[in-house]
């Protein structure tokens, strides 16, 4: 069985736009030329790769299942070519990273900024993601890195340990709940919640945990960073959880109150997710190896 690359990259625009015609658009091709390689790799494989109606395409499990290998296919073809370029082998390339939002929003700014200024040829894309979503595109190729805190149920990634993600309670300075040492999770589900937008891992969390205590949280407003949640706190909108280290940074020029959250759930180790250390490009490899030396000794990258 031969693969084409140009069909399977093809098959990998389609699918990932739901659409032919967009597909074959990302991928330099007639929508008449596009349909042509798609009836051709349908042909070769013996199986039906996508539902088409009048709103567009779906895949089949045949086609869920090649989009999985295509993906890694397509990334190795893409390290290889980053391993003999003439720039060396970890100066040059490109690096995809899934990351939670505290690590968007915080410390990659500056784990990025150091690392790139040392690799002018290299490029990263970094994209906010769920946890579950970090972990599943890390295992079906569609991410190099993932990073994320807490446990990870997927037995088949490395999972790199390089720091701990404390998360805490803040308050604005006179709050009922600002001269607390500490405070369990259902002393806060009666006040109202300054939390970071809709989608974001902190915020996804926060909801499925108060469902778990059987209670809806009482959400004031949302919010797209740390520091706006961190000025609405002190203004007195209402009371946030967040991680410690953005915590500690706000507090010192807002009149807040930081809080220890004395739950299990509050500490939790921050993992970058790989599928296989030994097979990433050199750029991507010194990359986890910047991470690593960030946290190292279990500090907060981001403190």
């Amino acid at each position: 069985m031969h693969f084409d690359l140009t069909d399977l990259r093809l098959f990998v625009h389609i699918a990932e736009m739901q659409n032919l015609t967009k597909g074959a658009h990302k991928a330099c091709l007639s929508p008449a030329a596009a349909s042509t390689r798609l009836k051709t790799l349908e042909h070769q494989l013996g199986s039906r790769l996508f539902y088409r109606d009048s709103r567009g395409v779906d895949l089949t499990q045949a086609g869920e299942t090649l989009l999985r290998h295509a993906r890694l296919i397509l990334r190795q073809v893409e390290y290889v070519k980053s391993e003999f370029s003439a720039n060396g082998a970890d100066t040059a390339g490109h690096i995809r990273i899934y990351a939670n939002t505290t690590a968007v929003t915080e410390f990659m700014p500056e784990v990025l900024g150091r690392f790139l200024a040392e690799r002018p040829g290299v490029t990263v894309d970094l994209q906010e993601r769920l946890t579950r979503d970090i972990v599943r595109s890390v295992v079906d190729g569609s991410t190099d890195l993932g990073i994320v805190s807490g446990p990870v149920p997927e037995q088949s990634l490395q999972a790199l340990h390089f720091s701990t993600d404390r998360l805490v309670l803040v308050t604005p300075q006179g709050h009922p709940l600002s001269q607390r040492q500490k405070v369990v999770f259902t002393d806060v589900l009666d006040y109202q919640h300054i939390s970071m937008h809709e989608g974001s891992t902190l915020h996804a969390f926060l909801l499925d945990l108060s469902a778990q205590h059987g209670h809806a949280l009482t959400l004031r407003i949302q919010m797209r960073s740390f520091e706006a949640m961190c000025r609405m706190i002190e203004a007195g909108v209402g009371i946030g959880i967040l991680p410690e280290s953005a915590a500690l940074r706000h507090e010192k020029t807002m009149k807040l109150a930081v809080i220890k959250i004395d739950e299990e759930w509050a500490l939790r180790e921050r993992s970058v997710l790989v599928r296989d250390m030994e097979a990433l490009p050199g750029c991507a490899r010194a990359l986890v190896a910047e991470l690593m030396a960030s946290g190292s000794g279990g500090s907060d990258p981001a403190a």
